[in-house]
């Protein structure tokens, strides 16, 4: 894993070393200034420990690489105030708020959190917020230092001409899978047993003989159980229309909303605090269970599908969009897409890592236009549904060629044209920077020559 010594600052590690709580007890000292901007000790070493716990490798002495890294960084930082680079509000905010709850999810409490980190939540929340904001910024200005690099074919053929086969990129297996499924119908039975239990919840809180948060860790289904049911600062955008009308029509803290249907089961919430277009609450999340009888039926409906599929009777495309209950792929004739968290960028062609675990199991077995046999999943709302899929396309791993690959070789000198761009900015910016280097963290190999003046 390549180190980017930022990332690691910003997202701070959730197992950090025993040694990490004694080091901020060590009296510190500016050990590098670059510009008007110092560089502490303690924040070499709080880097330093937080690459252990993440198991990453750094290449060389730390205590020259990890301040030369920090320095790098302040050049940038440098360059975004000259530029005047902003960074929305709203993209910072939700960060922070997935971060935070990301510590209270591990470490059990916002009162551990404190502990752990020696600070309050208050000044950790400050701290990340400056943290991604300047991720950000730098993100910003390298963008801005590369966005004019054009990569013509006659570049990549020239870049890769000479290069032996086994040096070529290796593109892996890449698969396009199709998807019906079914979900098992659920009894009004089973949906009052359900509604009774979230009733019964309500009465015990309005009682004042259990704390909705105890309630919530007790019985919820929903992976905010082990926080209380407190599902963090969030917008009306990322919520479930249901839940977030619901939720943002609350007013007080001590009351229980109306038990509320989502896609994802029943609710019922509870009122934190409200910030303008931001609400934290916390909610009970139970799920109606299909009975056995149920499923049995679903995998026989998909047994008849199928076998119509393989009389021709259909297409798999017809079946996917007026019989298969999944929301995600219905509208796409069944096809499976992957969408990358960093880019946003949405992918029908797959890695096999990238599909679900249960998807996978089936599309390892099959062959290009093949159906498998019904199967029982979990789908994205954590719901059991019985599934077929077809393997609609597959293209095995390889080495990269201009034919077929000419994307993935483009992208590979793209991003060398733009790491070599970047990094004859960073000897500019050195030039004109002031730099001063405490006496015994000078005696480094580092990758820029121009940190220390002749």
């Amino acid at each position: 894993m390549k180190f980017n010594l930022f990332s690691i600052i910003a997202l701070l590690s959730m197992m950090l070393v025993p040694e990490a709580k004694a080091q901020r007890n060590v009296i510190d000292e500016v050990v590098w200034v670059v510009g008007d901007e110092p560089i502490l000790k303690s924040d070499v070493e709080q880097a330093r420990l937080e690459a252990i716990s993440y198991r990453m490798r750094i290449e060389g002495d730390p205590y020259c690489v990890i301040p030369e890294q920090l320095a790098v960084q302040k050049l940038f930082l440098h360059q975004a105030a000259i530029d005047s680079v902003e960074v929305s509000d709203s993209e910072i905010i939700g960060k922070v708020d997935e971060q935070l709850e990301e510590y209270v999810t591990v470490l059990g409490s916002k009162e551990k959190v404190e502990e752990y980190f020696g600070m309050t939540y208050a000044q950790k929340r400050e701290q990340l917020t400056e943290n991604f904001r300047n991720e950000r910024m730098i993100q910003e200005v390298r963008q801005s230092l590369v966005k004019d690099i054009k990569v013509t074919p006659a570049m990549v053929r020239k870049h890769f001409k000479d290069m032996p086969e086994d040096s070529l990129p290796f593109v892996p297996t890449k698969v396009e899978v199709q998807i019906i499924t079914r979900e098992p119908v659920i009894s009004p039975e089973e949906i009052e047993r359900v509604k009774a239990l979230l009733r019964d919840y309500t009465e015990r809180v309005k009682s004042g003989s259990t704390k909705f948060s105890t309630l919530a860790l007790m019985y919820s289904e929903d992976g905010s159980a082990q926080n209380g049911g407190e599902i963090g600062w969030s917008y009306k955008g990322r919520l479930a229309q249901e839940f977030a009308d619901v939720a943002f029509k609350l007013t007080d803290p001590n009351t229980v909303s109306k038990i509320v249907e989502t896609e994802f089961g029943f609710h019922i919430i509870q009122l934190i605090e409200k910030r303008g277009d931001r609400i934290n609450c916390r909610h009970i999340l139970k799920k109606p269970k299909a009975s056995e009888e149920a499923i049995m039926k679903a995998f026989a409906d998909l047994d008849s599908i199928s076998e119509e599929l393989n009389k021709g009777l259909y297409t798999f495309e017809q079946c996917a969009q007026f019989v298969s209950h999944d929301k995600d792929t219905r509208n796409n004739y069944g096809i499976m897409r992957y969408v990358n968290n960093e880019t946003g960028e949405v992918y029908t062609k797959m890695e096999m890592k990238e599909l679900p675990a249960e998807v996978a199991k089936q599309v390892g077995g099959l062959r290009v236009g093949e159906l498998s046999k019904p199967f029982l999943m979990t789908n994205s709302k954590g719901k059991e549904v019985v599934a077929i899929v077809k393997l609609k396309d597959k293209t095995e791993g390889h080495r990269a060629t201009m034919k077929d690959d000419y994307q993935t070789l483009q992208d590979v000198v793209q991003a060398k044209m733009a790491e070599e761009k970047i990094e004859k900015w960073i000897k500019e910016k050195q030039k004109t920077t002031y730099v001063r280097i405490n006496e015994d963290w000078r005696n480094c190999d580092f990758k820029y020559d121009g940190w220390i003046k002749k």
